[in-house]
């Protein structure tokens, strides 16, 4: 194409605050680069998937630049609709692609190819009201009642404690997600790391059903009968970041990024705002989301979809798009001072650091999207009574293994 003419981008995006301060930034790269134009389609996450595809088989792409879900990653790349990216990356200077830490930046590259560049995390950690676990009186009380001091839980034992310690004392322990199908398996997931268990061990074999499956899914539903608000058997999202936000509640598994959110003055958390923490989940392992920049192998503007791609994921602008409240995929970044004192704060960033580094994704593989519906399909009714957590984890366990068995 000749240097005048124009390309204009068009990106599917979801809705969502990350969004927002990619939409801000873009036009700062329309003005440094004046022949290529940025047109966003953005929306909810349900109607995301289907417009992906949709765009892939089509003989002209609608889509020149998309986002990848990791459950879609190995899908989307074994089917050929994805660009390799490795010669863009290797002919880019100081891209600096090592510098994205390493869980993250492994979720976009299938059998040894990058198909995907970081855009942002959603792994999960535990937010506090520290304030509680600060509180003389209730430490006091903890202590005398457990002989331990309150702290915040490092492990299920512990966190199982507090939950019904604070639920004793007037506040919920622990606003829960046992909604059917993919909150309760991203939130129940973080037990099962905690009890030492895994959806499969490294050879590939489902091992959800063995002892440490048992010990997290009974544990999970012992905090829920004890410590959690009643009737929440349904709760996503929404309903959990409502409970803490109002006070109800005094922890929840959720986003590491829901803090700022919870701690802004003019946020929903009202005079609340400002005592809420964020700790590694118990044990330490954390469940990993990760949503990666891709080129659609059917789209002709391959070269301007990476200049976009490489200039927003760039160190620099990276730093940019994380002090304007965008949650970290590079390790500079949150190592950053300047990236500390305009952002959350060193403790916030040190800990979002620590929590990627050792968190991995709820499943992986071509049929990821189906083995996650399905196993928390399972696990919800198991919290709900309907089947015997045995059964419930065997069946869950046979599921996978019928799936996975698919080409």
């Amino acid at each position: 194409q000749p240097a005048s003419e124009t390309v204009t981008l068009n990106i599917i995006m979801e809705q969502v605050p990350d969004y927002d301060i990619v939409a801000q930034l873009s036009k700062q790269f329309e003005e440094e680069y004046p022949n290529i134009k940025i047109n966003f389609d953005a929306m909810p996450y349900d109607a995301m998937r289907d417009k992906i595809l949709t765009s892939f088989l089509a003989s002209d792409a609608n889509y020149d630049v998309i986002i990848v879900d990791n459950p879609w990653m190995d899908e989307f790349a074994k089917a050929n609709f994805l660009t390799p990216l490795d010669e863009f990356v290797q002919n880019t200077q100081d891209y600096k692609f090592e510098d994205f830490v390493g869980p993250v930046r492994e979720m976009g590259v299938v059998d040894g190819k990058i198909y995907g560049i970081p855009y942002y995390n959603y792994a999960l950690g535990m937010i506090v009201r520290q304030d509680l676990f600060d509180d003389p009186k209730l430490q006091e009380d903890f202590q005398k009642q457990f002989n331990q001091p309150l702290t915040v839980p490092t492990t299920l034992e512990d966190y199982l404690k507090v939950g019904k310690f604070f639920k004793d004392h007037g506040t919920f322990g622990a606003a829960m997600q046992p909604q059917r199908g993919y909150k309760i398996f991203e939130e129940w997931k973080n037990w099962l790391y905690g009890a030492g268990g895994n959806l499969m061990d490294e050879n590939g074999n489902v091992i959800i059903d063995n002892d440490a499956g048992k010990k997290a899914l009974n544990m999970y539903i012992e905090m829920y009968k004890t410590a959690a608000p009643p009737n929440s058997l349904n709760w996503g999202f929404d309903e959990s970041l409502r409970s803490m936000a109002s006070g109800e509640s005094a922890t929840m598994i959720s986003y590491n990024w829901m803090l700022p959110t919870l701690n802004k003055p003019d946020g929903p958390s009202g005079n609340l705002a400002g005592k809420f923490a964020l700790h590694e989940v118990p044990g330490g392992k954390a469940v990993l989301g990760t949503w990666h920049w891709a080129i659609p192998a059917n789209t002709k503007h391959k070269e301007q979809a990476w200049t976009f791609i490489s200039w927003l994921t760039s160190p620099k602008m990276d730093k940019q798009r994380v002090i304007l409240g965008g949650a970290p995929t590079r390790v500079s970044v949150m190592q950053d001072q300047e990236v500390w004192s305009q952002g959350f704060g060193q403790a916030y960033y040190e800990t979002v650091l620590k929590i990627l580094e050792d968190a991995e994704p709820l499943a992986r593989g071509p049929h990821a999207e189906e083995i996650i519906n399905e196993v928390g399909t399972f696990l919800n009714s198991a919290v709900a009574g309907e089947m015997s957590v045995e059964d419930a984890l065997k069946a869950a366990a046979d599921k996978v293994r019928e799936i996975s068995a698919k080409p």
